[in-house]
């Protein structure tokens, strides 16, 4: 899913454009002039059935089960390791204001960033997972489309973690390998434990994060992980660096 159909990314020879009733124009035409594909209008009812529809068999022409989440369990097992025997302990390649770069060693973050971008092969894509939180920082979604203006076309998707891992997240590991990875974590200011068990909702996500990048790191997918040692000023700086790779294009 995308900001509209006229987005970066959202169009090329191998992308289908569907659209919902509420992106039609008053011509049934979406913004920027751009006719989809499919365009699904119905209720709310409608639209839930449909989908479920459009998953199955999209889940057979890609070759996966939609009905089996086996990858989705793989991460899960990796988390329960990890809360068992604590988190890994890591060594940042560099650090550029408040984000901390894991991944190659790069002169600043928009190297970093251009080298993931790099690192996208025909026919696959950036997958952006935001392990933070969507309302209080909303923001680090507009990092999807700067990196797909300055990927030149290629595919960038967003997703805001844990819960991707349901759904895109089975696609990840169990689809064709063909993705290169961003997974941005922050630094946590309030927490609050876990009831029962002998650790916080801080700790849930950052082993949920951590799993993750073991599952795809076992794939031998490119993988850039960034941590926000302060997530205002982080995201800003995350944000001025790829509108500045987008602003080279």
């Amino acid at each position: 899913m995308v900001e509209n159909p006229a987005a970066a990314g959202a169009l090329g020879d191998d992308v289908l454009t569907v659209t919902t009733g509420g992106s039609l124009g008053p011509d049934g035409v979406p913004g920027g002039g751009i006719a989809p594909h499919v365009a699904v209008n119905g209720p709310l009812g409608a639209q839930f059935l449909a989908w479920e529809y459009a998953t199955a068999i999209a889940g057979r022409i890609l070759g996966i089960n939609p009905f089996d989440q086996p990858n989705v369990t793989e991460s899960k097992d990796n988390t329960k390791h990890i809360l068992a025997s604590g988190l890994p302990s890591e060594t940042p390649a560099f650090t550029d204001g408040a984000v901390k770069v894991y991944g190659p060693l790069a002169a600043n973050l928009e190297d970093a960033l251009r080298s993931v971008l790099d690192s996208i092969t025909p026919g696959g894509y950036l997958a952006v997972m935001a392990y933070l939180d969507r309302i209080a920082d909303a923001d680090a979604a507009r990092i999807r489309p700067a990196l797909a203006r300055a990927s030149r076309g290629r595919a960038v998707t967003f997703g805001w973690g844990p819960r991707f891992l349901h759904s895109t997240g089975q696609y990840h590991k169990g689809g064709p390998q063909v993705g290169s990875y961003l997974q941005i974590t922050g630094a946590v200011g309030t927490d609050l434990p876990v009831p029962g068990q002998p650790f916080s909702f801080g700790t849930l996500q950052a082993a949920q994060a951590a799993g993750d990048r073991q599952a795809l790191a076992q794939r031998g997918r490119p993988l850039l992980h960034l941590h926000l040692t302060d997530r205002p000023a982080g995201l800003a700086r995350l944000l001025d660096a790829a509108r500045s790779l987008a602003e080279e294009v």
